[in-house]
């Protein structure tokens, strides 16, 4: 199945994407893609429902704003430096340890909706990255046990902000949590619908020029490793996301870097997971 949330900021509705892509409207199954639903065995509710009830659903037209497949969530905790490549670009060592950072849930927008480079921003940066979405609460799970937790999986764009991230004293979280920095879908699969997440290709081009192209075959940390460990640190709850990290290609690690400027147009893709677009505004303009 996959998951979409449709309709103007702030005001979307549940819907799904059928296999022939044709997107039906099932808000009227009563209940938006949270933490409720993921937790709730909403998934299995929502077939039941749909076997009865697709026939009379409004139909999604094609140039109906898509807004993230899901609801805001508790937390979004993102796994740094999980492609060997990457981190050798950032001038950092493979971590012996997944590297977990936060990313602020009001980052979250849709698929296609502009990103705004922040007010005294001059290094606006993107990274493709795939990104779990958890099921059921998970504390202290097991590898063994850890997809058991896995709702589905999400297209992200963990956009950044290098000079707050690196240079700003603290934590990475000040680069990564900038209003629109959190671009999710076009639509969460759920497990069924991707038969491997280890060995998905994944891309990003920025105004036509691939800068991106690599596999998730080459995470240092997979997931089931990742949702473990996290797990032994802090509840997860239903709906949480996990980003599992960017390939290498992104703008730091150009020699000399690049950055994101106004006009700027980001696509990006995920085999099986669709592809996302969104064009870079400078703060403030229209």
């Amino acid at each position: 199945m996959k998951l979409i949330r449709f309709g103007a900021i702030g005001n979307e509705k549940p819907g799904v994407q059928l296999e022939d892509g044709k997107r039906l409207d099932v808000s009227g199954f009563g209940h938006d893609y949270d933490e409720d639903f993921f937790g709730g065995d909403g998934l299995e509710q929502l077939k039941g429902w749909l076997n009865k009830n697709a026939d009379n659903c409004p139909v999604v037209g094609e140039g109906v704003r898509l807004g993230a497949p899901l609801c805001r969530p508790s937390k979004i905790i993102c796994i740094g430096l999980n492609y060997a490549k990457h981190a050798a670009e950032s001038g950092m060592e493979v971590p012996k340890e997944p590297v977990l950072f936060f990313k602020a849930t009001s980052a979250i927008v849709g698929p296609n909706d502009d990103v705004i480079i922040p007010k005294g921003s001059e290094k606006t940066d993107w990274e493709v990255e795939l990104a779990v979405v958890i099921g059921k609460k998970a504390s202290y799970v097991s590898e063994a046990e850890a997809m058991d937790h896995v709702a589905g999986y999400v297209l992200h764009n963990d956009y950044s902000e290098r000079a707050f991230q690196i240079e700003r004293s603290g934590q990475w979280v000040k680069g990564k949590s900038c209003d629109t920095f959190a671009p999710l879908g076009p639509f969460i699969a759920t497990p069924d619908e991707i038969s491997d997440p280890h060995n998905l290709d994944l891309w990003l081009k920025v105004n036509g020029e691939m800068l991106q192209n690599s596999n998730t075959s080459d995470f240092v940390f997979d997931i089931p490793t990742s949702i473990s460990y996290i797990s032994q640190f802090m509840t997860l709850l239903p709906g949480d996301i996990i980003s599992t990290g960017t390939p290498f290609g992104v703008g730091l690690g150009f020699n000399p870097p690049r950055y994101l400027k106004s006009g700027d147009v980001v696509e990006l893709g995920i085999e099986g997971l669709g592809v996302s677009k969104q064009s870079a505004k400078a703060y403030g303009e229209d």
